[in-house]
């Protein structure tokens, strides 16, 4: 990175890529002071700020590598920069400064990817994305009614940039990421022709910078910097995990789902731990020990599944329950986040209250990680399970760290992670037992081996349907995050919004061309349709898990590369392709591998794709078998079962990809 002189300021480049330019007419920085409101309800967040000051820091004097900044010549130095190596450190030397913007050099035909898990852009310019985690909200588009009814109702509408795994690092067409060193409030602005616009409620100690001659080995470079995950545990290849909430009967369900033919790899109940009946209906009981009375006798049932190569998950998250067992050996320890009293802090989830467990506290993560994860989880016999509600820190709590929660909110992620992976470390169980999670921050990727979408909407929406796991799994993939699937059929069901037969079959024909397959019964099981109550969906599933197990080879293949080189198993097209500029916004297909082509069918009622197939190179569409010429939109038949594929001509795994024509 080099830090250069200019008689009215000074230029920043990396790699000869000029990345900020600074003059008293265009400063590249601004300093001042901001009075935030943040109001949570139950994971979703309403957030306004008051700009008490905003001033240009108009006023460079460069030495070395060093840059001192004031608003104009003769005033106090308000900010210093110092270059070092690719980052660019930085210091208050105003202390009341908590707000600052930096303004990165754009161009007017640039594209910019990232921002974390992006549910509704890819293509993040022309937007403004703010980078909190929280519930990403239902509907997403203020536009719809179920939107609409969800913010009436819970304040849970949500928009297009809500989102469980936000993380401050974009990574621009011209070659190069920019990260912002920070957990507080920040914002992307990417609506601007000339500039790229990061907005942050703190000064952070730094912000890094990468580049690359290739866009694979400038997301390779990513994962080094954030983590990478291990290679997939191989019982995930057997085929789907079955996602049942159904107690007992849950081991007749899917015993009647392997007679139709269904491939199962594992038995996910996130009901392991009981129940609690509300007005809301039936909540799971967080008190994270199995329940006897719901699974009687689970422990041998696990093992006898486990005799068929069958694994059992669980779920759990970092709340306890104060009627359960674990609550009162938490408290007595002083592990809960406290109030402003000193005591534990209680939150509401709905007719139960619950404490959280402070994890700035390093005894409370050791006691969770042996404790609960340890002790009741892995030493039971699961073999991974949802780790939840990591977007959940209240901001009004006090931690055992001493740092305001609002600074905290943003890493607890991270740190929820880091718990669960610390567990299977001490099991010797990384790489074998597999927890996902929906939340997400700034080096998640170094302790979640899976990201999972979170809860779409039971629909096609443009925003909050099937379409939206596609942009998460490449926004999130570009960033580190390796592997990527979904609840199939979606999650959330509300205001009459239920599953149809046309949205679980298309799900399940996605959902084979991910890492890991998973159902999900959703949040209202009883309303809607589930993959064994029709025929049809059944025998669909069951081929779709086919396909996947079928594919075993080459997902494997893609694993060990992602170990290796960190790079995602469903990629952008423009990952292998990046002369072609056409693949650069495409989000509704990816690359699965190097050599597949997947664009599933995200709309209602379809049954054709139109694909652009990237030049350079032929494309065969593997159900007709026709030659495609890149370059060009190419238009295919997509009934029911035979989602829009095509694969690379001379690919090396053209024999397996054409042997699905048999399936």
């Amino acid at each position: 990175m080099l830090l250069e002189k200019t008689p009215a300021g000074f230029t920043l480049s990396l790699d000869s890529r000029e990345i900020l330019n600074h003059t008293p007419e265009n400063p590249a920085f601004f300093a001042g002071r901001g009075e935030e409101r943040m109001d949570m309800y139950r994971g979703n967040f309403d957030i306004e700020d008051y700009v008490v000051e905003r001033t240009a820091l108009a006023h460079a004097d460069v030495e070395g590598n060093t840059v001192r900044l004031s608003s104009a010549p003769g005033q106090p130095v308000r900010l210093e920069l110092t270059v070092e190596g690719d980052s660019l450190l930085l210091h208050a030397a105003d202390t009341s400064i908590n707000r600052l913007w930096l303004r990165a050099v754009a161009d007017k035909d640039e594209h910019v990817w990232g921002g974390g898990e992006q549910m509704s852009y890819f293509d993040m310019r022309g937007r403004r994305f703010p980078l909190w985690t929280s519930e990403p909200g239902v509907g997403r588009d203020k536009t719809t009614a179920i939107t609409f009814q969800s913010d009436v109702t819970a304040k849970a509408g949500g928009d297009y940039y809500n989102t469980n795994y936000p993380q401050p690092t974009y990574v621009s067409s011209r070659r190069y990421a920019l990260h912002v060193d920070t957990t507080a409030y920040a914002v992307f602005d990417f609506r601007r022709e000339g500039f790229h616009e990061v907005e942050i409620w703190a000064v952070p100690e730094k912000i890094e910078f990468f580049s690359a001659g290739t866009f694979r080995d400038l997301v390779s470079k990513l994962s080094l910097r954030f983590g990478r995950q291990p290679q997939l545990p191989d019982w995930v290849y057997q085929g789907a995990i079955i996602g049942l909430k159904d107690g007992n009967t849950s081991f007749e369900r899917l015993e009647k789902m392997r007679a139709a033919g269904v491939k199962v790899s594992g038995l996910w109940c996130e009901d392991w731990v009981g129940l609690r009946h509300t007005s809301f209906g039936a909540r799971l009981f967080w008190d994270w020990v199995g329940n006897e009375e719901r699974y009687p006798h689970l422990r041998q049932k696990i093992a006898e599944l486990a005799d068929e190569n069958i694994r059992f998950l669980g779920y759990v998250n970092p709340y306890l329950c104060v009627d359960g067992s674990l609550f009162p050996e938490a408290e007595a320890k002083g592990y809960f986040a406290t109030d402003a009293d000193g005591n534990t802090a209680l939150v509401d989830f709905g007719e139960f209250d619950c404490g959280v467990v402070d994890f700035t506290n390093p005894e409370a993560s050791a006691w969770f990680a042996e404790r609960v994860i340890g002790q009741n989880m892995l030493d039971f016999g699961l073999s991974g399970w949802m780790a939840d509600f990591g977007e959940y820190l209240p901001i009004d709590v006090n931690l055992a760290n001493g740092i305001d929660a609002k600074l905290m909110h943003n890493a607890w992620p991270t740190l929820w992670a880091e718990v669960n992976a610390k567990a299977l470390e001490s099991r010797g169980k990384t790489g074998e037992a597999l927890f996902f999670m929906r939340a997400g921050y700034t080096g998640v990727q170094a302790h979640c081996p899976l990201l999972w979408g979170g809860d779409q909407s039971v629909d096609f929406s443009r925003h909050d349907g099937l379409v939206t796991v596609m942009s998460g799994a490449l926004s999130s993939g570009l960033l580190g995050n390796a592997y990527h699937h979904s609840d199939i059929g979606g999650y959330t069901s509300l205001f009459g919004n239920v599953r149809t037969a046309e949205l679980l079959m298309r799900w399940a024909e996605m959902a084979a061309f991910t890492p890991v397959m998973r159902s999900h019964e959703g949040n209202r099981p009883r309303e809607n349709l589930q993959i064994d109550q029709d025929a049809a969906v059944l025998a669909h599933f069951a081929r779709m898990t086919a396909i996947y197990v079928h594919l075993a080879p080459y997902l494997k293949g893609l694993s060990v590369e992602a170990a290796e080189t960190g790079l995602p198993v469903q990629r952008p097209l423009f990952l292998h392709h990046e002369d072609d500029r056409a693949t650069y916004a495409i989000q509704d297909a990816y690359l699965y591998g190097a050599e597949l082509i997947v664009a599933p069918v995200w709309k209602a009622g379809e049954t054709e794709r139109t694909v652009y197939l990237p030049k350079g190179t032929r494309w065969v569409h593997i159900w007709s078998g026709k030659v495609h010429d890149g370059g060009a939109e190419a238009t295919v038949a997509a009934p029911l079962g035979q989602p829009a594929l095509f694969y690379r001509q001379g690919a090396a795994n053209a024999a397996l990809f054409d042997g699905l024509k048999a399936l």
